[in-house]
């Protein structure tokens, strides 16, 4: 069985698929030029005192990665409940001109 994307499947794919790079590369990519420290959490002295943050907060990751991986899922159950045949086209076989 041969599997075929039409422009729903390719528009979640590639929207998931940026979302989750933006949020994991991109960002962490970011945090490291940034410099020290690479935390998710702001660093404070034995005072309390908040010495240094992280330049992206972890909850807009989180919240990227999470959005990327929320439209993958509603995708994925997109395609369990599609109809067996309107996904496939007509194999090259038949539209094959001789």
């Amino acid at each position: 069985m041969r599997h075929t994307y039409n422009g729903i499947d390719r528009l979640a794919l590639a929207i998931s698929g940026t979302l989750m790079l933006l949020g994991i590369v991109v960002l962490g990519f970011l945090e490291v030029l940034d410099g020290a420290p690479f935390g998710a959490a702001p660093l404070t002295n034995d005072a309390g005192d908040v010495v240094a943050t992280p330049l992206i907060d972890p909850n807009v990751r989180t919240g990227l990665v999470v959005a990327g991986l929320l439209i993958l899922l509603l995708w994925g159950l997109y395609r369990m409940y599609l109809p067996t045949g309107a996904a496939e086209e007509t194999p090259r076989e038949a539209t094959a001109s001789h």
